[in-house]
């Protein structure tokens, strides 16, 4: 069963920093399988412009970036100036499956855009770790107040990340139920050291997917990388 998310999930960003994201054109995707012989393991996903990498298993789809901007655009987001990848490894892949729930086969969602000077002095980790659905405290605690339907929050990872150039930011996993399925969101975001652009990279599909594919997961996840993939 899939069903579509009723709550602006992609973007909360525009409420939780006041000014939002005001987002630059990227430059074109990229990708190249990496095998040594034979069918490709995973699919190399780069945005050279952006200093942007990572990689998928081959197996999955990628969506059309036409049918990409169109789910980003009903989910009330214009897409206009953004640098953004999904993959599905359902056998029947949709852009739509970016703001579903109840997903049996992964979702894969990235994103490379520039911060608005008010978004870049309100970036905080607690900012990132609540971008795409409410995971402190306070987040979970004013949005359910204001009707977010998931329930059973529950935090399987919270670690901040510190890479090469400056770069920071937070993964975290976490899992909430809606309409009695548990749902696992695996996500990474990240900023450069003057926190001028955002880099986001999402999984998410249902608790026993996530455990399923939780190898393939923590590969993708794992190998996002801002700045040289080298």
């Amino acid at each position: 069963m899939e069903v579509t998310l009723l709550t602006n999930r992609a973007f909360r960003s525009r409420r939780g920093l006041t000014g939002g994201l005001t987002f630059l054109l990227m430059s074109a995707l990229a990708t190249v399988g990496l095998s040594a012989c034979g069918s490709p393991a995973y699919t190399y996903v780069a945005d050279s412009s952006a200093g942007t990498y990572y990689k998928v298993p081959s197996q999955w789809h990628q969506i059309s970036q036409q049918d990409l901007n169109a789910a980003l655009k009903a989910a009330g987001s214009s897409s206009s100036g953004i640098w953004s990848t999904a993959f599905d490894a359902s056998s029947a892949p949709s852009a739509g499956h970016n703001d579903s729930i109840a997903l049996n086969q992964p979702f894969v969602f990235a994103e490379v855009g520039q911060l608005s000077s008010t978004g870049s002095n309100e970036l905080s980790y607690d900012a990132m770790r609540d971008l795409w659905l409410p995971v402190t405290s306070s987040t979970r605690q004013t949005d359910t107040s204001e009707g977010f339907p998931g329930t059973n929050f529950t935090q399987i990872r919270d670690q901040t990340i510190s890479a090469k150039q400056g770069v920071h930011g937070v993964r975290e996993t976490f899992q909430y139920t809606f309409d009695g399925v548990t749902d696992t969101f695996d996500e990474d975001v990240l900023t450069n050291a003057d926190q001028t652009i955002l880099y986001t990279l999402q999984v998410h599909c249902t608790d026993s997917c996530y455990s399923q594919n939780q190898n393939y997961i923590n590969t993708v996840m794992s190998s996002f990388t801002v700045g040289s993939p080298t």
